[in-house]
C-alpha cells in the first residue's frame, strides 16, 4: 500500500473540517477558474431574475480544484439549502428515490463522483432532472405497478473526475457544464494568501511563491502544504515564513521544487537507472519501486505525464529528457532518437494485427 502523500489531491477525512473553514463562500471570493466562474455567475443571476431554480450544473476536472466548493457556492448564491451525497452511496434506485422525495422546493442536491452511480439509479435520475418526476415500482412481475411521484423543482449539481464515463443521456440533461483547469502559480499564490489570512499566518511573497510552485497546480495541495509549513515554522520558532523556511519545510517532507514526492522520484529513478530510460512495462516498473501497479498508474503517472517527465508508449513507459535533467543524470547520446521511434511505433501486437511483420529487435 502506498504511504500517504502530501501532494496527492485526494481529501483525507481528518482534513475536511480544516478545508471547510478555508472554502470561499461566494463567487467573488473564489480564486481562479475565471471562465467557469463568469459563466456560472451568469447562469445563477439569470435564474434569480426569472424567479426559478437554476439549471442543473455539472463540474468536471481533476481532484482538488474546487468542484465541491463551487457546489456549495451555487446553493449559497441561490439562497437554497444544500443536500450532499455521492455516486458510490447510491447503489439502488430506491436510494435515489428516498433522497429525491425528501427534497424541498429550490433545494440544491450535490452528487460527488456522479459517474459511479448505479445504472438503475442513473436511469431514474433522467426523468427526475427533466420532468421533476419519478416512477416508484411497487410489487414484482406481472403484478408490479408504477406509481408516479411528483418532485418539487430542484437543482442537481454533479461533480466528476472522469467525465468520459458519464453516459450521453445524463450529460445532456445538465444545463451548464464547467470543466475546471489546473491553476497557475500566480493563482495559487492568491489562494495561499487568502488561506494564510484565515489561519493568521505571516508569509512573505517569496514564501507564497515557493509553496505555490510545489503544489501541482492544485489548491487543495497548496493549502495542505501551507499547513505543513505552518507546523514547521511553529516548531522552529519562525515568525514569518519566507522562501528559505518554506523550502526547508517542504524538503523535509520530500516535496521537491517541481512538486514531486518520494514515489514520483522513485518511478523516474527506476526508469533511468534500472531500465536505461525505458521503455518498460507498467507492472515491471511497479515491482521495481515496490508499489502496486494501480498506485503507480493512478497516483504517480498523471502528474509525471502532464509535466513532460514520463511518456507512455505502446512499448511501455519512458523517462523523457526533463526527467533526466531534473534528477541530475547525464542523458546518453542517441537515447531520445530511439524513444521518438517508440512513440510512433504501434508495437509488435498492433503490427501483427495489421498483417505487417513486426520490427526486428
Amino acid at each position: 500500500m502506498a504511504e500517504p502523500s502530501l501532494v496527492t489531491a485526494g481529501e483525507e477525512p481528518e482534513e475536511r473540517a480544516i478545508e471547510a473553514a478555508l472554502r470561499p463562500k461566494n463567487l467573488d471570493d473564489f480564486v481562479g477558474q475565471h471562465r467557469v466562474r463568469k459563466q456560472l455567475s451568469l447562469v445563477l443571476q439569470a435564474s434569480k431574475m426569472r424567479g426559478r431554480t437554476a439549471d442543473h450544473v455539472l463540474f468536471s476536472g481533476p481532484p482538488g480544484l474546487g468542484k465541491t466548493t463551487l457546489a456549495m457556492i451555487v446553493a449559497a448564491e441561490m439562497n437554497a439549502p444544500l443536500r450532499l451525497s455521492s455516486g458510490p452511496a447510491i447503489q439502488h434506485a430506491g436510494d435515489l428515490a428516498a433522497i429525491l422525495s425528501s427534497l424541498s422546493e429550490g433545494e440544491v442536491l450535490f452528487l460527488d463522483e456522479i459517474h459511479r452511480m448505479s445504472r438503475p439509479a442513473e436511469e431514474m435520475l433522467y426523468m427526475a432532472m427533466e420532468d421533476f418526476r419519478v416512477d416508484i415500482v411497487v410489487g414484482k412481475g406481472a403484478g408490479a405497478t408504477a406509481i408516479p411521484l411528483e418532485l418539487p423543482p430542484f437543482t442537481l449539481v454533479g461533480a466528476t473526475t472522469r467525465a468520459g464515463l458519464l453516459p450521453g443521456p445524463l450529460r445532456d440533461r445538465f444545463g451548464f457544464t464547467g470543466h475546471l483547469e489546473f491553476y497557475s502559480v500566480p493563482e495559487l499564490e492568491l489562494v495561499l494568501r487568502r488561506s494564510a489570512g484565515l489561519l493568521d499566518l505571516k508569509v512573505n511573497s517569496a514564501g507564497f511563491a515557493e509553496i505555490a510552485g510545489r503544489s501541482r497546480g492544485t489548491p487543495r495541495i497548496a493549502n495542505r502544504l501551507l499547513r505543513r509549513v505552518r507546523d514547521w515554522a511553529l516548531v522552529h520558532g519562525v515568525e514569518q515564513i519566507d522562501a528559505r523556511s518554506a523550502s526547508a519545510a517542504l524538503d523535509m517532507y520530500e516535496v521537491d521544487k517541481k512538486g514531486l514526492d518520494r514515489l514520483d522520484r522513485a518511478v523516474l529513478d527506476a526508469l533511468i537507472t534500472k531500465f536505461g530510460g525505458g521503455p518498460v512495462g507498467l507492472s515491471t516498473l511497479a515491482i521495481a519501486v515496490g508499489e502496486e501497479t494501480e498506485t503507480v498508474e493512478t497516483v504517480a503517472e498523471p502528474f509525471l505525464v502532464r509535466e513532460g517527465l514520463l511518456g507512455r508508449t505502446p512499448r511501455g513507459r519512458i523517462a523523457l529528457a526533463p526527467a533526466w535533467t531534473h534528477l541530475g543524470y547525464a542523458i546518453p547520446a542517441g537515447v531520445f532518437a530511439q524513444e521518438q521511434l517508440d512513440l510512433f511505433d504501434p508495437g509488435e501486437e498492433a503490427a501483427e494485427g495489421a498483417g505487417q511483420a513486426p520490427r526486428s529487435q
